[in-house]
């Protein structure tokens, strides 16, 4: 099945609020060999940020918003792998992730960390709702040079501030660094610098090789 007609097709789906015709187009790109991680990467992520602007946009409804999520979480279930914490010797870096403060939109975090865990990160979920404090803490308590915080919305994502002045304020900054994302970053690039982030990604399979220069930024890995 041709991509970008996959993409549309779930878009389409989302809009028209049609759960079960998203869960026959995915039966449909399986069954003619799409793997389960080339349909989450290439044609999920891609919907996820069409809707999602749409959202911002204040083009689609509520309703169309909750059943493009309850979507796109039939997907993940089907797509995502079972994480396993990589043995030290694979290890690429330790990273903490979880969405800011006030933000509970969890489907591009569940996203992300299946990504890292096959690319031998270990990574601490800390879940919705995490305090600046939090993340900071737990990071250094694991020993992890990353902290990587989402945020759907512009009025949660200026949340992230505090994390970035915690840091600043706490000496961090040369060996913690700041991964920023989700769905508000993709379209209001330059939100990023406001918010201090050190990076962002615009999709789930970008995601590693962001770590990697902030880990390599933070003196611990190799030159990306």
């Amino acid at each position: 099945m041709d991509v970008p007609d996959c993409i549309g097709k779930l878009i389409k789906a989302m809009m028209e609020v049609d759960r079960a015709g998203a869960s026959v187009l995915m039966d449909h790109a399986l069954a003619e060999g799409m793997s389960p991680e080339l349909f989450m990467s290439d044609v999920l992520d891609p919907a996820l940020l069409a809707v999602g602007k749409s959202w911002g946009e204040q083009k689609v409804s509520l309703a169309q918003a909750f059943v493009g999520a309850k979507i796109a979480e039939d997907v993940l279930l089907r797509c995502l792998p079972k994480g396993e914490v990589p043995p030290t010797a694979l290890r690429k870096g330790i990273v903490v992730i979880g969405n800011i403060e006030d933000d509970f939109h969890s489907l591009g975090r569940r996203m992300i960390i299946p990504f890292l865990q096959a690319s031998n990160w270990e990574v601490h979920d800390l879940g919705n709702d995490v305090t600046a404090e939090t993340f900071v803490d737990k990071a250094l308590q694991v020993g992890a040079s990353i902290v990587a915080a989402s945020a759907m919305m512009q009025t949660t994502a200026l949340n992230i501030r505090k994390l970035r002045d915690l840091i600043d304020g706490r000496g961090l900054a040369r060996r913690l660094k700041l991964a920023v994302g989700g769905a508000v970053f993709n379209w209001r690039p330059e939100l990023v610098a406001e918010v201090g982030g050190d990076g962002t990604a615009g999709n789930a399979g970008a995601v590693d090789a962001l770590l990697s220069r902030l880990l390599f930024q933070a003196g611990e890995g190799k030159s990306p």
